[in-house]
């Protein structure tokens, strides 16, 4: 009897860094439904579901090199920009800028900056998502301009006593559902003559790029002429330039369970 042993060959490749998706109202990984890409580069999905960036063609000297990878160029000097589709509808598109390459110095494993840890990216539910439990269901309408266009890509923020308590995105239309989680059904008044209180007290701001974000004139929203590609905002980048962009709050009392529908409007160039 004869046996034939066949000798398989290994691939090693070092890869640039990961992805972890996850929902931004509960944040929990989602890996499903998705395509990641970015110009030039290799971005496939692993079994942890996990994007993991196999192949940048400006860093190509970085995949095979083992034992220390290339010192040029620095660590986190490359910027990719990954564009973020969900195709199903239900999370909104968005991009994420990745600083690369990663640093890859076993020592610093934990920091977040490290090439051993996946960058955690929210995406947001589309206008017609399902809302739960005790979570506010706030719908928002965002115009702006002369002409009231519908805004699409902006971002929306609920901020109550300097803390984030919610993200959202808005589609082409202008329309963004922005479900708050963690509200409580009643809590302790700060007033001297109620002791709880079933509401709370927040701002909604909007923040919008007229850079990147999109403006739709809303003969087109009624007539539901979409445009040919979505927008494709990233809100990291334009929460950190909020400063700079024009910006809207509107005050809002949120209660556990409780829908509510705000109109915003912009005063754009």
């Amino acid at each position: 009897m004869t046996l034939l042993l066949r000798k398989r060959e290994p691939v090693d490749r070092r890869v640039l860094g990961a992805l972890r998706l996850v929902d931004g109202t509960t944040h929990v990984p989602i890996d499903d439904g998705f395509q990641v890409s970015a110009q030039d580069a290799e971005i496939v999905r692993n079994r942890s579901g996990l994007y993991v960036i196999r192949r940048l063609a400006s860093l190509d000297a970085h995949a095979s090199a083992f034992a220390a990878p290339p010192g040029d160029p620095a660590v986190g000097s490359v910027l990719l920009r990954i564009d973020i589709r969900h195709t199903g509808g239900r999370y909104l598109d968005r991009r994420v800028t990745l600083a690369l390459p990663r640093d890859p110095d076993p020592s610093r494993a934990d920091a977040a900056a490290s090439l051993f840890q996946p960058v955690t990216v929210a995406v947001y539910p589309g206008a017609t998502a399902m809302v739960t439990g005790n979570w506010v269901d706030l719908r928002v309408t965002v115009r702006g301009g002369a002409a009231a266009d519908a805004l699409g890509g902006a971002l929306l923020r609920v901020v109550a006593g300097g803390r984030v308590l919610a993200r959202g995105l808005t589609d082409w239309r202008g329309e963004a559902l922005v479900p708050v989680a963690g509200i409580p059904v009643t809590t302790w008044s700060t007033e001297p003559d109620a002791v709880v209180v079933t509401e709370t007290a927040a701002a909604l701001e909007c923040v919008f790029d007229p850079a990147e974000g999109l403006r739709t004139p809303v003969a087109d929203v009624h007539e539901g002429r979409a445009p040919r590609l979505p927008p494709l905002p990233d809100p990291d980048r334009i929460d950190g330039a909020r400063a700079t962009l024009p910006q809207a709050s509107v005050p809002i009392q949120l209660a556990a369970g409780r829908r509510l529908a705000v109109a915003v409007s912009l005063s754009l160039p």
